[in-house]
């Protein structure tokens, strides 16, 4: 039976981590174990973690360098082949880790194999993602074409929905650790660039939205960390040519939305750099809009903006 070695970044996350670790250890697939990697919170989450008892629980601690350093010094500390991660605030389903385990005997050749997952919005709202360019449910079995999915739709792939083989994922360099934003984004790009991505419609995981305090709450004004990495990629002739026109325009969506959350934060100048530079087909509409609410006074720029994020 394949190990599976769940990592959790643990950061002032006490109202949801003992739910999250329960959601683990419900699984009907039992061959796991659980590293916590606590990064310097001051509430009580370190102490609920201690208080579970289960010896496959293990509680390590790492100074606050961020989630992708937490989640890489996880992984350096596992012993299974197969990496799992779960974010505190969100939890599984039981049938999650069974779902993988089928999914990489099914397709061994795959490079990352994910289930699918519901979105627990603000609103109260439990919520499919809006995916494209995926057969219908109850289908799984190989993406047809990653890049294609993401720039039509929302990520197929999802942090705490997702397993990674070990050594793809020690071979890729894990996750960036140099930028806060789109740092899981950029690796999942880096594995669709190279392998074939296993993906199931069983609902393995809910995402909270509803949490407090996620870095998806915030605003990136720099540049995506799969900018570069897929820039570097097209130079190198690495991206088959087959998916390159997909493949470039995410690039382009990644950077629209960028311009925007400029906008958003009275730096319109900067926005309209970053607009001049992207040469799109299937977002040239939102360049000429952006551009435009640019030159508005900001406050009635931001609601025109905010509208268009939230669309």
């Amino acid at each position: 039976m394949i190990l599976v070695s769940v990592i959790i970044p643990l950061l002032n996350k006490e109202p949801y981590v003992k739910r999250a670790i329960n959601s683990i250890l419900l699984q009907k697939y039992q061959n796991f174990e659980i590293i916590v990697v606590e990064g310097g919170s001051t509430d009580r989450s370190p102490d609920i973690v201690k208080s579970i008892p289960d010896s496959r629980l293990t509680l390590i601690t790492q100074p606050t360098k961020g989630v992708s350093e937490a989640r890489n010094f996880g992984v350096q500390a596992s012993h299974g082949s197969l990496i799992a991660f779960l974010d505190a605030d969100d939890e599984w389903l039981p049938d999650h880790l069974s779902t993988i385990i089928r999914l990489t005997e099914k397709f061994p050749e795959a490079g990352a194999y994910t289930t699918g997952y519901k979105i627990f919005d603000k609103n109260g709202k439990l919520r499919w993602p809006k995916y494209r360019v995926i057969p219908p449910p109850p289908w799984e079995g190989l993406l047809p074409n990653y890049f294609s999915s993401v720039l039509h739709g929302e990520y197929p792939v999802w942090t705490s929905a997702v397993c990674i083989p070990k050594k793809i994922l020690t071979d890729l360099g894990g996750f960036p650790t140099d930028a806060w934003w789109g740092e899981d984004a950029d690796l999942w790009g880096k594995i669709a660039i190279e392998y074939p991505i296993a993906f199931s419609w069983e609902i393995g995981a809910i995402y909270h939205w509803d949490a407090q305090d996620r870095a998806c709450n915030r605003l990136s004004l720099d540049e995506e960390p799969f900018v570069r990495t897929g820039r570097q990629a097209i130079a190198e002739d690495r991206v088959p040519d087959e998916i390159l026109p997909d493949f470039i325009e995410y690039i382009n969506k990644k950077e629209i939305y960028r311009a925007a959350c400029n906008i958003m934060e009275g730096k319109p100048g900067l926005s309209r750099r970053i607009l001049t530079h992207i040469n799109t087909r299937w977002f040239y509409l939102h360049k000429i809009v952006l551009t435009f609410i640019s030159f508005l006074p900001e406050k009635i720029a931001r609601p025109l903006v905010r509208s268009f994020l939230n669309r």
